[in-house]
């Protein structure tokens, strides 16, 4: 008497559809980090309060303790920045900054682009930490 099954279980297992979900998954997480860039790429201190700074369409404008001055994140000196945020505002869609100042700056490197703001029509929004 011969009692062996039709059906045969073969033990091997099949990777392809464990690694379609690992690249699915590896895609989605590459994507997501890009999105999820800071809109800061220069660390910084900025001073605390009640608010939020979160315009990704703006030029930034960013000064640190030792007083130099950044552009979206390119280092540029204090003679040139009027001429730089010019050209950078001019590639932009909006008229507007976004002045990141650590907290122990001078008010007079605040105060310096804030009147290179004024005089040419622009915007400016202060940045800080939300507390």
């Amino acid at each position: 008497m011969n009692l062996k099954g039709r059906n045969k279980i073969t033990p091997e297992f099949s990777m392809s559809s464990m690694t379609d979900i690992v690249f699915l998954l590896l895609i989605f997480f590459m994507i997501a980090s890009t999105l999820a860039k800071q809109l800061n790429t220069i660390d910084i201190k900025l001073p605390e309060a009640k608010g939020k700074t979160e315009n990704r369409n703006t030029v930034n404008v960013t000064i640190n303790n030792n007083s130099h001055f950044y552009i979206n994140s390119k280092r540029v000196s204090r003679a040139k920045v009027r001429n730089e945020l010019l050209t950078e505002l001019n590639q932009s869609e909006s008229k507007s900054i976004v002045l990141r100042a650590e907290k122990k700056v001078p008010i007079d490197e605040v105060v310096y682009v804030m009147d290179l703001a004024n005089k040419n029509g622009i915007k400016v929004v202060l940045a800080v930490d939300s507390k």
